[in-house]
């Protein structure tokens, strides 16, 4: 009993995973896929009601098609309340809800929920690193957490 609430737990600390809820083409090219913009979403993993919609590069090609070209740095982030807002317990000031490869080995896009205590909202915050050297191009958006629920801290 204790080492399946251990995994719960552990289960319900990772990352979020996303859907693809559409794409469009960029670049035509004439071998492997088209260069796209993919738009994805994925629900906060420890705020229930908050969806976050992410826009990244995706390119195509041979090498895309592979998973061995590395895609832009270019992502945008849009989090919304999409149901009643509940938390699964309390969270730490600032904590990566969502993590995906843009390259082969060293790259990531990020996505990173920031609790402003003072305004009592959530912060989400879109970038991409590398091992060596990361992309300053990011993302930002706020949801608000209604006034008569506090954000629960650690």
């Amino acid at each position: 009993m204790k080492r399946l609430f251990l995994g719960v737990l552990l289960c319900a600390a990772l990352p979020a995973a996303a859907e693809t809820v559409g794409a469009v083409s960029t670049a035509f090219k004439l071998l492997g896929a088209n260069h796209k913009v993919v738009v994805e979403v994925f629900d906060d993993p420890r705020v229930n009601g908050v969806s976050c919609y992410l826009s990244r590069a995706k390119t195509g090609g041979i090498s895309g098609s592979l998973g061995l070209a590395e895609d832009k740095a270019e992502a945008s982030v849009a989090c919304r309340q999409v149901g009643e807002i509940g938390f699964t317990g309390p969270l730490p000031q600032q904590e990566e809800v969502f993590s995906e490869k843009a390259s082969l080995v060293f790259k990531h896009i990020r996505v990173v929920r920031m609790v402003d205590v003072k305004r009592n909202t959530l912060a989400y915050l879109v970038y991409s690193d590398r091992l060596v050297d990361g992309s300053p191009k990011n993302s930002v958006t706020a949801v608000p957490v209604p006034p008569h629920l506090k954000v629960p801290m650690r």
